[in-house]
């Protein structure tokens, strides 16, 4: 199948791979610009452009594609019968949508119309999900709104980050978009409407979601949110008016009396602090702002946290 192939991160590095190895005729691979990365901001090419240039595969890197007519021309050149996007960072244009015969598909890392958005992964981690999995879907212009395709489920174990999550669903995405693409040619895979009332949104992630809110959260959920803050913008809290970012904790089975949300308490030296509906959050590893990483022995040894001190 003559295909177009648009995304630019690592995840859609493994789905690049699949179509090749299926036997696709990749005509042109559309990714966004070379970025400056790291502290020194040198210019880096994304990673589905090192692959694709690494296949010899033709690349492009439109700035923009809406009313871009030179892109608009060389994409009608190729007359794909597919677009497959792969989180590519723009949405399609009308006219893009509308060129090829089978439609642009699109792997979606959830279970639509659960979680669309910027963030899947993160999100469904950060709210305890124990399933989510990857759809193929039509793009349509609507955010994730297109008919399924098909899906698959993958468990959550209960020690993965979205860090963790990320490689598997990326490398369980690429057999899925070769198995949609087969379906569609010979008719046996067929669009699906998706139940829109059932939709939930899983938003860009921001600084301030790593903010840890002891009142309103149980120690389950807030070690649910830093597994899916992975790597950014992980739980952080404040103590003494300084940041303290929290790099691990676990949910404490612990037997103290209920304690005001942010209450630190600290026994055997352990260093607990109090949540929501009288649950409390044990802090393994810690960083105050300024100063280096510390397990909480170490920690306490430097802190003298006195009776009464509060996070947040």
């Amino acid at each position: 199948m003559k295909l177009v192939f648009c995304g630019t991160p690592r995840f859609a590095v493994p789905t690049l791979e699949a179509l090749l190895a299926a036997g696709h005729a990749i005509a042109l691979v559309v990714t966004q610009p070379d970025r400056p990365v790291g502290r020194a901001q040198e210019m880096a090419a994304p990673p589905v452009k090192q692959t694709a240039l690494a296949a010899g595969l033709a690349v492009t890197q439109p700035d923009k594609i809406r009313n871009n007519a030179e892109f608009r021309a060389q994409l009608e050149a190729i007359a794909p019968e597919a677009i497959v996007v792969v989180a590519y960072g723009r949405i399609l244009p009308p006219w893009m949508l509308a060129l090829p015969r089978l439609g642009c598909i699109n792997l979606h890392a959830s279970l639509l119309p659960k979680y669309r958005g910027a963030a899947p992964i993160q999100w469904a981690v950060a709210m305890g999900e124990t399933v989510t999995g990857n759809t193929t879907m039509l793009l349509e212009e609507g955010l994730d709104t297109g008919p399924i395709l098909l899906q698959q489920e993958i468990a959550i174990a209960a020690e993965q980050t979205a860090v963790d999550l990320f490689d598997v669903l990326a490398r369980a995405g690429g057999p899925l978009v070769v198995e949609t693409l087969a379906g569609l040619a010979d008719g046996s895979v067929q669009p699906k409407p998706q139940d829109h009332a059932r939709a939930t949104l899983a938003p860009l992630l921001d600084r301030e979601d790593g903010r840890m809110d002891f009142a309103a959260h149980t120690a389950e959920d807030l070690r649910n949110r830093w597994r899916g803050f992975q790597p950014w913008p992980g739980a952080f809290t404040a103590l003494g008016g300084r940041k303290l970012i929290v790099h691990r904790m676990a949910v404490a089975a612990d037997d103290a009396a209920p304690g005001a949300p942010g209450e630190v308490l600290v026994r055997d030296h352990r260093m607990l602090v109090a949540c929501a509906h009288n649950t409390w959050l044990e802090l393994l590893e810690l960083q105050l702002e300024g100063k280096k990483r510390l397990t909480a022995t170490e920690f306490l040894r430097g802190a003298q946290l006195g009776a009464g001190a509060r996070l947040g």
